[in-house]
């Protein structure tokens, strides 16, 4: 451990220097920290690239998903290739794992209003709201303050959201009396939504717990999350007819093809695709005995 005590602070400051989010650079110097204990003995400095490899395989070993595994991934190449310099490496030899393609299970309208319902707290019931009625990521939620709500456009301002973007989203008349009576309510400090410590927003686990308890309040089947009501939100604008350019620049996705994967979830995917069954010329039926 003592050489990533040496490797810690310059290593963040290159990733500060590449723009990562300090959420990012959070997460890439755990990464090192258990691969530094992983390699024991040996300095990170003098590490080559079939040590990587055998650090995938055995990432592989313990079942991780396609996700952490990658940012495994990412990590470990940002501190050999950026920070160390080792560009002479072949890094194809420390590839991705390839995503996986398991579409996730759309809420339908009534079982967004019944969670809604379930809620356990009016703050709780406004995070949801926002999450559904805007199309916001649990964090962009947790960072909004009040001078984010624009009430007289009728928007909401999300400030440096994933990839450090701003974008302004649709602030439905529903919401805004909801988040207006929030914040009367609760008198929050410097954030809309904050925990128990003023000037602090709640934590991304206790807005996971209160979903989970609204779920099964409401008694409903599917998993039901705040990504899921994101989902959710575009989802159901696509089956009313919202160009998908639209809802890319709402979600704040860089690539269209990443919004794409909504048209396979949308409902008027299938219902507006006949099957070749329903073309087959139609003759006599048959007497049945």
């Amino acid at each position: 451990m003592a050489d990533f005590e040496r490797h810690v602070s310059p290593f963040d400051l290159s990733l500060a220097a590449l723009g990562r989010t300090p959420a990012t650079r959070n997460i890439y110097v755990g990464v090192l920290r258990r691969f530094d204990r992983f390699i024991a003995a040996v300095p990170l400095d003098q590490v080559v690239p079939g040590q990587l490899v055998e650090y995938q395989r055995h990432l592989a070993s313990l079942g991780l998903s396609w996700s952490r595994f990658n940012i495994n991934t990412c990590a470990l190449r940002s501190f050999y290739r950026d920070y160390l310099g080792r560009h002479e490496w072949d890094y194809t030899r420390i590839p991705f794992q390839k995503r996986g393609c398991r579409l996730p299970q759309i809420p339908s309208a009534e079982e967004v209003a019944a969670l809604l319902e379930a809620a356990s707290t009016p703050k709780y019931r406004s995070i949801f709201m926002t999450a559904y009625g805007c199309g916001l990521r649990a964090a962009e939620i947790l960072a909004l303050r009040p001078v984010h709500i624009d009430s007289k456009r009728m928007v909401i301002r999300v400030e440096q959201g994933k990839g450090r973007k701003d974008r302004d989203v649709m602030l439905p008349p529903e919401l805004l009396d909801e988040l207006r009576a929030t914040w009367l309510r609760y008198r929050p400090k410097t954030f809309l939504f904050e925990g128990a410590v003023p000037g602090k927003p709640l934590s991304q686990a206790s807005v996971h717990s209160a979903c989970t308890m609204a779920r099964l309040k409401a008694g409903l089947q599917k998993r039901v999350t705040l990504r899921l009501l994101r989902h959710a939100f575009a989802t159901h604008l696509l089956e009313n007819g919202t160009n998908i350019r639209i809802i890319q620049a709402l979600l704040g996705h860089r690539s269209l093809t990443t919004t794409q994967v909504y048209t396979h979830l949308a409902k008027t995917y299938l219902n507006d695709t006949k099957s070749p069954l329903e073309q087959l010329p139609k003759g006599d039926k048959r007497e049945q005995k």
